[in-house]
């Protein structure tokens, strides 16, 4: 008996480990992440192929060291604003630093999040189906240092058919809806919560589906917002986006007395901690509001990170902090 038992464990380990060896095909990872680069494409305006191809160009189909223990399909160094773990991996220099995530779709998210530094602003001119003029951007905005780079995503994406996925990202965009189930492909992860202070609760319609009938924008710190119509209520708002009217307040730091005036920024997700810019000096007429919508940034941190009492209103010419709180004086 214990023969057979000792059998059976050994028997269990090998399979387990092959199992972990087992490499993932090519057309088992696009499977596995075509969703993930659909929600990006409708959500961030970014072709659905282009980032299925570099992330199987860049994983190796997801069979690399990165990939595996680090769920970072895209091969995106730690750089100085990552605060999360990390993995060291030999690359252009020995032992360099790499990002690791808790999962690959946030890997997915964090990719869009870097193409849409200023840095790639020029793709975002080209159409969203031509992967061809993305991948040649890429390579001119210094994405990548390999001269055949633009070639091999070209490659990848005609061999393997991926620009169907730029056509049903297209269907989206002009249905003006995300599925719910690609809307979980990309849910972030409780971590990612706790690191931008985003309940479950403050989450944007989980489960149901996403609507963006009121062209929905990104801003520079990459969050979802609305433009807001003559005549645009807490109430109207929320119908159209399927939100409660207690979002839109929480979100965009509005008293129950707010008027919503035309144009006027209209976040639909929680604002950041931090803004992408370092600083903002005070002008005529503004309100420390105004610079926590202009920026992205929640009120309650803009006052913390200046030590400024909930309320106070700073100066004309004011330089306040958006990324580190102020030194008393």
């Amino acid at each position: 008996m214990k023969s057979i038992i000792a059998t059976i464990i050994s028997l269990s380990l090998t399979l387990a480990l092959y199992a972990t060896d087992k490499r993932i095909s090519r057309n088992e990872y696009i499977d596995q992440w075509k969703d993930a680069a659909i929600y990006q494409m409708v959500v961030h305006k970014i072709p659905a192929s282009i980032t299925l191809a570099q992330g199987i160009l860049e994983s190796g189909d997801g069979n690399s060291r990165l990939a595996r223990e680090a769920n970072n399909h895209f091969g995106i160094k730690c750089h100085s604003d990552w605060t999360g773990e990390s993995i060291r991996e030999n690359d252009d220099k020995k032992n360099e630093c790499f990002r690791k995530y808790d999962d690959a779709a946030a890997s997915f998210a964090d990719h869009s999040d870097f193409l849409l530094k200023k840095r790639y602003a020029p793709l975002f001119e080209l159409k969203t189906t031509d992967y061809k003029g993305w991948a040649k951007g890429l390579k001119k905005c210094g994405y990548a240092t390999n001269p055949k780079y633009a070639a091999r995503l070209i490659e990848i994406i005609e061999a393997n058919g991926l620009e169907k996925y730029d056509e049903e990202g297209m269907r989206m965009i002009k249905k003006g809806a995300i599925p719910v189930e690609l809307a979980e492909a990309t849910k972030p992860t409780r971590k990612e919560r706790k690191n931008n202070n985003v309940s479950e609760a403050d989450e944007a319609l989980p489960g149901v589906e996403v609507n963006f009938s009121r062209a929905t924008l990104t801003s520079e710190n990459n969050i979802l917002y609305v433009k807001a119509k003559s005549g645009d209520t807490f109430n109207t708002i929320a119908e159209d986006l399927d939100l409660m009217p207690w979002q839109i307040k929480k979100y965009n730091d509005f008293e129950d007395s707010s008027k919503i005036e035309e144009g006027e920024v209209i976040y639909i997700k929680p604002k950041r901690n931090r803004a992408k810019q370092e600083t903002h000096i005070l002008k005529e007429g503004e309100t420390m509001h105004d610079v926590s919508q202009k920026y992205g940034i929640k009120l309650s941190a803009l006052y913390k990170k200046n030590n400024l009492s909930p309320g106070n209103q700073p100066e004309v010419g004011t330089k306040l902090s958006l990324q580190k709180r102020v030194r008393p004086t």
